[in-house]
């Protein structure tokens, strides 16, 4: 078990890595199409010709290093969810509504159900191989049927921490752009407190427009936001309903089909 988990460790790492690679190569990318120093989207995006920061050293950019991180993150989410939907289809448990399993026809299944070292293991496979360990040691239905709901309420745990990360940089992102627009507004004033004429008509220009770069990276950061909210929950939602279909498998296949004596 603490392999398989390993191993789904070491692929979230590796996704992460790779993640944030691609976020500095399309930082880059962008960098190179809204080279314009006239450019409002290349403002707006990265904060290309900013005073405030020394580019590539922008808070837009460090944005975009976060978004690229989550959208890894769900990529592993999504792509854990499909391997886990797919267990459903292999037929693990007999599904004939005249067939019953005493204890002693259990052992070949935990065999064939029980993993490999190094492999991954999924909801449905742990979810069986639990329950077959329940009724062989207690021969009692009822006690491996509270096994089987403990389990599930234990497994939707398991699913909310793995969502904590994607949690934190989803509240990261808006916090990271209000702080943007925060220093943004405090170099405004500030550069209209150097002015030495301050009855310059460009002056009020001057500042408005540096007022809207100011308030770019918020928009920015609400926008990533909700894309990653959005994908988050629907990727959370397929992993409940593959946790969901594996219970009501083995609720159907397992528990419903064991004979005490």
């Amino acid at each position: 078990m603490a392999a398989g988990q390993t191993a789904e460790t070491n692929q979230r790492l590796i996704a992460s890595g790779f993640s944030l690679v691609i976020g500095v190569v399309l930082i880059a990318l962008l960098s190179i199409v809204f080279d314009n120093p006239d450019s409002q989207v290349g403002a707006f995006l990265l904060d290309r010709h900013t005073e405030n920061f020394l580019y590539p050293f922008t808070i837009q950019n460090v944005m975009w290093l976060m978004f690229c991180l989550g959208c890894g993150e769900l990529w592993g989410r999504f792509n854990q969810s499909n391997l886990e939907l797919a267990q459903i289809s292999k037929r693990y448990l007999p599904e004939d509504d005249s067939i019953m399993l005493r204890a002693q026809d259990l052992g070949s299944l935990y065999q064939k159900m029980r993993p490999k070292d190094g492999e991954r293991t999924f909801f449905l496979q742990r979810l069986i191989t639990r329950c077959i360990l329940q009724f062989q040691g207690s021969r009692s239905v009822n006690q491996t049927n509270s096994l089987l709901n403990s389990s599930l309420e234990l497994f939707q745990h398991e699913l909310e921490l793995k969502y904590t990360m994607l949690r934190y940089l989803v509240w990261l992102i808006p916090t990271m752009g209000f702080i943007g627009t925060v220093v943004g507004i405090a170099f405004a004033l500030d550069y209209a407190a150097s002015i030495e004429n301050p009855q310059d008509p460009t002056l009020l220009a001057e500042i408005t427009g540096r007022l809207g770069v100011a308030f770019y990276t918020t928009l920015l950061a609400l926008i990533q936001s909700a894309l990653l909210v959005f994908a988050l929950h629907i990727a959370q939602g397929r992993e409940e309903m593959a946790l969901n279909q594996s219970g009501q498998y083995c609720l159907d296949n397992l528990i419903n089909r064991l004979y005490e004596k």
